[in-house]
């Protein structure tokens, strides 16, 4: 099975951090796990990514609610970057959230992938490696 060489997590909650960080390396999920505590933090590091010619992570946990930049916030900034691999990005919207009209909201987003329900499991991620293939 394919493994992913950076993926990045955003969200504020340390307990998830923790426990995605410790299943990711469990599935050999990937070489390279990049943290970022709230939506402002990640937009200015992936701008500063590309302006030093790195690429951007290969796929994206991004949770909706977060302090200084929200989730939502997030997307609609992210979209703006112009970006040549964005395309290849996977993005996943990970929350603890039942509301429909948030599943709804991120299927306006074209490069919202899917809508995790936490925590993220073992089997999600092995799913994921298997469709990228």
């Amino acid at each position: 099975m394919k493994k992913v060489n950076s993926a990045c997590i955003i969200d504020d909650d340390d307990i998830f951090i923790y426990g995605t960080r410790r299943i990711m390396q469990e599935v050999r999920f990937c070489d390279d796990i990049i943290v970022f505590k709230n939506g402002k933090e990640a937009i200015d590091a992936m701008q500063s990514y590309l302006l030093e010619g790195k690429s951007l992570p290969e796929i994206i946990f991004l949770d909706i609610n977060m302090p200084i930049m929200n989730g939502w916030d997030f997307l609609e900034e992210f979209t703006k970057i112009p970006n040549l691999n964005k395309g290849k990005i996977l993005l996943y919207v990970v929350s603890s959230s039942v509301d429909p009209s948030d599943l709804q909201r991120a299927k306006q987003f074209e490069l919202v992938n899917n809508y995790i329900l936490k925590p993220i499991l073992p089997k999600q991620l092995n799913e994921i490696l298997e469709a990228i293939g």
